[in-house]
């Protein structure tokens, strides 16, 4: 700390960190105890408070320009936002930029606690709407009061997948939660959202349940999701799962199944980002197996299609996307061929293949079948392949680890 730091500087900040004065007063103390425009952002880049001359210096400070330098909040190693810093004379020493910052951090750190014990109530509310031992409708209903929701009139549940394609900062998993509550709010007002982890994704899952039986409403709500995010978080791939309406609590367990399943076969298809339960076709067959027993579904897919995803992924190759073209095109090698633009040869080499590895032969129509169902357990279970939408920036080979 530099030597004649002037600690004194520092009383209007912690008296408006002892008032309770906000977090607004406390950067306002702090751009002058700096002599400093302050922006103060939060984990997902949102702006939180601002202490500036006009707002062509807000808009200068929030562009990182000419003279300003970004100090990452952090609370017990833990980042909780950003604190930019344009000095009006002398730039303010390391020391006093260390305390202020440090002060400034605790009191987002504070603000925060009602926020996050709020999210854990939701988190912990969606979570056992996925849980058929705890998805009574008495159960739901209370775990629903607690978090401020009514379900008298029904609800519908969506789940909203989202992957980053492009690099991209910290933060941008709470801003998909943040602009996806938003977009849902803007067509159902209490709409409720939290983060999850239904499936080993590297990306994010959040859960939405919106109150009430209007169908109608909850297609816009999800339609406004899809738009919000693809406006508010360019670089990333989206999909977004909707339920039928459940009419109560009792049956929001399969509202929430469905959703999941819908979310999964969407993720299959990148050309159809948003999916209601009622447009999964045949998919909607292996919902019970889905919610009821998805062991005898993951059993099923290890002995069909899973060896096909364990070798394209070991070898680079593209056994799975040959046999999903090759099963669209009615069993066609020419079809085949020309809508991947390879050689028949090549595709009748890679079917031989998948017979060596599945032991299904593709020319019979038993083969077939369990191919075509296997590939359909695998999107019901939302296992990614290497070639699909699931392409975390850095994966090596565009392919995502599992946990």
């Amino acid at each position: 700390m530099e030597a004649d730091l002037d600690l004194s500087v520092l009383d209007a900040i912690t008296d408006a960190v002892e008032s309770g004065a906000g977090l607004h007063e406390v950067v306002r103390a702090a751009a002058r105890a700096l002599d400093a425009s302050l922006v103060l952002t939060d984990r997902g880049g949102g702006t939180v408070a601002v202490a500036v001359q006009s707002p062509a210096d807000e808009a200068a400070v929030k562009a990182d320009g000419d003279g300003v330098e970004a100090y990452e909040l952090r609370v017990a190693d833990e980042p909780v936002g950003t604190l930019r810093v344009r000095a009006r004379s002398a730039p303010p020493g390391p020391g006093l930029v260390r305390l202020v910052t440090t002060l400034i951090a605790s009191e987002v750190e504070r603000v925060r606690a009602p926020e996050r014990a709020s999210q854990a109530a939701a988190s912990a509310f969606v979570h056992r709407l996925f849980d058929r031992e705890q998805a009574g409708g008495e159960s739901v209903s209370q775990a629903a009061e607690q978090v401020g929701m009514s379900l008298e009139q029904g609800a519908t549940v969506l789940v909203m997948r989202a992957h980053s394609l492009a690099p991209a900062g910290d933060g941008w998993r709470t801003r998909a939660l943040e602009v996806a509550e938003r977009g849902a709010r803007a067509v159902v007002p209490g709409a409720l959202a939290a983060r999850a982890e239904l499936t080993s994704t590297t990306g994010v899952e959040v859960v939405l349940v919106l109150p009430g039986d209007d169908e109608p409403a909850a297609r816009r709500a999800a339609e406004s999701v899809l738009r919000e995010l693809q406006a508010g978080l360019p670089g990333h791939g989206f999909a977004v799962g909707r339920s039928r309406v459940a009419n109560d609590a009792g049956d929001l367990h399969r509202a929430a199944s469905e959703a999941l399943l819908a979310a999964n076969v969407s993720e299959s298809d990148p050309e159809r980002p948003l999916l209601a339960f009622d447009e999964t076709g045949a998919y909607r067959l292996l919902l019970p197996a889905m919610s009821e027993d998805p062991a005898e579904l993951q059993r099923f897919y290890a002995e069909t299609v899973e060896p096909l995803v364990a070798y394209d992924e070991q070898y680079e190759t593209e056994l799975v996307a040959t046999l999903e073209t090759f099963l669209d095109a009615d069993g066609n090698v020419a079809g085949t061929a020309a809508r991947l633009f390879t050689h028949r040869h090549t595709i009748r080499y890679r079917l031989e293949r998948v017979r060596e590895l599945s032991g299904l032969d593709v020319g019979s129509t038993d083969g077939r079948e369990k191919l075509s169902l296997g590939l359909k357990a695998m999107r019901v279970l939302g296992i990614a392949t290497r070639g699909g939408p699931a392409r975390e920036a850095g994966a090596e080979g565009g392919r995502v680890p599992r946990r």
